[in-house]
């Protein structure tokens, strides 16, 4: 059958030749050429890549720019929250303490940033993990925070 030749193909990721031989033709067939999207894979892709879903107008209009943290692990420091937002402008954060136990935190505190758009670029994690817990991120009520 040298009657018509295929030019070379490259011999990247194809399936050996044993599962090419079985599936050479059949319903198989499609399954190197579009495998079906896994939807419980999706949500995984970075959510600083996809604009946080935040009506701006509840951003603060002037500082502080705080956000609220929730759902804190008990064991975070200081030091771990501003390394979970790094890469904004995080200029102070807050961790309430139990008034009768302070060696206890409360489960929540504030991030403070020195922009609007670091605030911003905050509240886009959250649900992300921090320590073992999907912590909440939300714009602070600013008259609870005086």
């Amino acid at each position: 059958s040298s009657c018509f030749q295929l030019p070379p193909v490259d011999p990247g990721p194809l399936p050996s030749p044993a599962a090419a031989s079985t599936t050479w033709h059949g319903p198989d067939d499609d399954v190197y050429r579009a495998p079906p999207i896994d939807r419980s894979l999706l949500p995984t892709a970075p959510r600083a890549a996809r604009e946080p879903n935040i009506d701006r107008s509840r951003l603060p209009k002037s500082p502080p720019y705080t956000a609220f943290l929730g759902n804190l692990p008990y064991d975070v420091t200081e030091d771990s929250i501003k390394d979970f937002f790094r890469g904004l402008n995080i200029s102070a954060v807050r961790l309430p303490r139990e008034p009768t136990n302070p060696e206890r935190l409360k489960g929540f505190g504030y991030a403070e940033f020195e922009d609007i758009d670091s605030l911003f670029q905050a509240l886009s994690l959250n649900e992300e993990s921090l320590g073992n817990r999907r912590i909440r991120v939300d714009v602070a009520d600013q008259a609870q925070d005086k």
